[in-house]
């Protein structure tokens, strides 16, 4: 709900989409192969997909650290518990309130503004978007597809010369901006004429305010760590996937769970009820069929990613606002609010 008590439009929506998808991914099942798919679960594959996990997220704030040291340094259990804590908002709240929990919390235990910290967020999330499309021209040029998928191996190839040419002119981009701001807001202005003034009128000044809150540190080992705890990041974000394929006896290359986690990455962009539910699953599972995976047992596969990725996080979530004495209730209230 809203600050007046009514319904948010988005979050019906997101519910929605929910349904349409869950509808979709359940019609036509045969729920005896399904049940059947669950009874080959190995669970000692489970529990490492659950602690890999866990890790993942827990290394996010090692990476925030060095993004967040050219204004403090910050104490590691604050990092940590802010970070657990955004990931618990994902899963539970809409609009991804997760992220304005997560710098509430680190703003008001280091006393820093608000609006800075969301700023290394901003940040952060960058480095998500650069690794995620590197992780996509790597999986389009590496993997291959079973026999009578040509057609959609060749569009994968043709795809990833599509995405290097996107990753390189963003980066590009963002360079420039950062290098020659008045040139480069020029340009984009000139760009932008063809359109109505208004736009260019709310997009330029954005992209100033934007570029001049964007700060790194100039040191090279510190800008290293940001780039070596981003590919730890990435890769303990894929090895759940492999660990839980191999609970189901399935064996893929590591190539295949770098393309399901590129397909779940776009699904959580996708408006939906909290946790993602629908639109994770259906991105599971349609990326598993792609190799010829059974319907069941790839519905099976994408429900088990997603418990391990929901459930966990949120026990190890309670536990910091357990620890730290923080009220989600009162941190939910804000984080509308901020909405």
């Amino acid at each position: 709900m809203n600050r007046s008590g009514r319904v948010d439009a988005k979050f019906l929506i997101g519910i929605g989409i929910s349904l349409f998808f869950l509808v979709l991914l359940f019609r036509k099942i045969d729920f005896n192969q399904l049940a059947a798919a669950f009874r080959t679960l190995d669970y000692r594959y489970l529990a490492a997909a659950i602690l890999v996990t866990l890790f993942s997220i827990s290394f996010r704030a090692v990476r925030w650290h060095y993004l967040i040291l050219p204004m403090k340094r910050a104490r590691p259990r604050y990092l940590l518990s802010a970070t657990v804590i955004c990931y618990l908002g994902n899963n539970l709240l809409p609009a991804r309130l997760g992220e304005f929990l997560r710098a509430m919390v680190l703003a008001e235990k280091e006393e820093l503004e608000v609006s800075a910290v969301f700023a290394t967020l901003v940040i952060d999330r960058l480095f998500d978007g650069f690794s995620v499309l590197l992780i996509l021209v790597v999986t389009f040029f590496t993997i291959t597809l079973p026999p009578g998928m040509e057609k959609v191996q060749q569009g994968l190839v043709t795809g990833g010369y599509v995405t290097l040419a996107l990753y390189v002119a963003v980066i590009g981009f963002l360079v420039l901006l950062k290098r020659v701001t008045a040139r480069t807001l020029h340009v984009v202005g000139v760009v932008l004429s063809p359109f109505p003034k208004g736009l260019s009128d709310r997009i330029i000044p954005l992209l100033g305010s934007f570029i001049s809150g964007i700060r790194l540190s100039n040191r090279p080992g510190e800008l290293l760590a940001i780039l070596f705890s981003s590919m730890v990041i990435w890769v303990s974000a894929a090895w759940p996937i492999d660990l839980v394929l191999k609970a189901f006896g399935i064996t893929l290359p590591i190539t295949a769970s770098l393309f399901i986690l590129v397909f779940l990455v776009f699904a959580v962009m996708v408006p939906a009820s909290p946790g993602y539910v629908g639109t994770y699953h259906a991105a599971c599972m349609y990326g598993l069929m792609a190799f010829n995976i059974p319907k069941e047992l790839s519905l099976s596969v994408a429900l088990v990613v997603h418990a391990v990725s929901f459930f966990p996080v949120i026990f190890y979530g309670f536990y910091f606002l357990w620890r730290d004495r923080i009220s989600f209730t009162a941190l939910k209230s804000a984080g509308n609010s901020k909405g």
